[in-house]
């Protein structure tokens, strides 16, 4: 059975993250792309059917999956629809601007018989897959201390919504929605969340820094972005009491998909060997120092699994209430940099 999928927006995340996916997907076929600028959509892909609007996208009853890759203030309300209209869904993280109206969805989805699930792609970036492992074998011992950054440098202020002073802006939603996500796939959530909030850009409307700490009973997560990063540090660091594991350099997914690498190339998801993390043990009264090589990154199987979910009533690559989960941590940061305080988590 094939699986038609309506995509809805086609900017960075549509035509970057979304649709060179989708086309890769053995039971996926990208029919139609909602988009104002139609040449762009038929430049890259002549036989997909462009439409003006969502409504109209609905409206086609060949239409099985919709994928939501537009501005995080349409998330709730498009998703809806497509809900309503009892077409399965894919949202672009974060998921909703508020918890609430992800919970309204979820419980929507069910109502309508329906799967619902939001795009997590960092679960499947290789330096994470490969943290992911360590931590699953115990190579480090018992964690103290998990610390993820995404540093970028981009000193001038851009003109596009995402740095706009509107609701869900900022890269608290953009990028800590990624960190936040991957923590609470690894740990759980935390017992407490102190947070540190800035406009660090001379002009920025909306938040460009964050520092989190997140309790745990036995562990501190610390999770970092700023864009005035010139030279990023680690991407990933971890101590514990057997060693620790340090890892630079960012996922190449993101840059192999702007140059046309897709998934199936052979250089698809493979890391930089200079990027390779370190691991730092003890045997023996020995100090020892060794590379680990980054485990490939796989974007594509995200939709993957959700094919599987459709076709075989499989699970959803990510649950709705764990992106909920996400939202709900990005509300507690706001509240602690309001209010000055580290919030317990009830």
């Amino acid at each position: 059975m094939t699986i038609n999928v309506g995509l809805v927006g086609y900017g960075m995340s549509g035509s970057v993250f979304h649709a060179p996916i989708i086309i890769k997907i053995d039971g996926l076929q990208l029919t139609a792309v909602v988009s104002s600028d139609e040449g762009k959509v038929k430049r890259d892909y002549p036989c997909v059917k462009v439409l003006p609007d969502i409504g109209s996208l609905l409206a086609c009853k060949e239409i099985d999956l919709v994928v939501i890759s537009t501005p995080n203030t349409t998330h709730y309300d498009f998703t809806k629809q497509a809900l309503t209209a009892g077409k399965h869904v894919v949202v672009e993280k974060p998921f909703t601007v508020a918890a609430w109206e992800a919970d309204e969805l979820i419980a929507l989805a069910h109502e309508k018989k329906v799967l619902l699930t939001v795009y997590q792609n960092r679960r499947w970036d290789g330096d994470f897959l490969t943290v992911k492992k360590l931590l699953a074998t115990n190579v480090l011992g018992k964690v103290s201390t998990y610390e993820a950054h995404f540093d970028r440098f981009r000193p001038e202020v851009r003109q596009r919504w995402r740095e706009k002073d509107l609701p869900g802006s900022g890269i608290l939603y953009d990028l800590g929605a990624h960190l936040i996500d991957q923590v609470l796939a690894l740990f759980g959530k935390p017992k407490t969340v102190y947070a540190d909030l800035r406009n660090e850009r001379e002009g920025a409307q909306a938040t460009d820094y964050f520092h989190l700490v997140l309790g745990y009973p036995e562990l501190r997560v610390i999770l970092h972005s700023g864009s005035l990063a010139c030279k990023a540090g680690a991407r990933f660091t971890l101590h514990g009491d057997k060693g620790s594991f340090v890892k630079d350099g960012l996922d190449p997914q993101e840059e192999q998909l702007c140059r046309g690498v897709r998934p199936g190339d052979p250089t698809w998801g493979l890391d930089q060997r200079e990027n390779f993390g370190q691991l730092r043990t003890a045997l023996g009264g020995l100090a020892l120092t060794g590379t680990i090589e980054t485990l490939p990154g796989g974007y594509e199987v995200f939709y993957e699994e959700l094919v599987a979910a459709i076709q075989s009533a499989k699970p959803v690559p990510v649950l709705p209430e764990q992106a909920r989960d996400t939202i709900r941590m990005i509300e507690y940061a706001m509240q602690s940099h309001q209010e000055q305080r580290t919030i317990t988590i009830p």
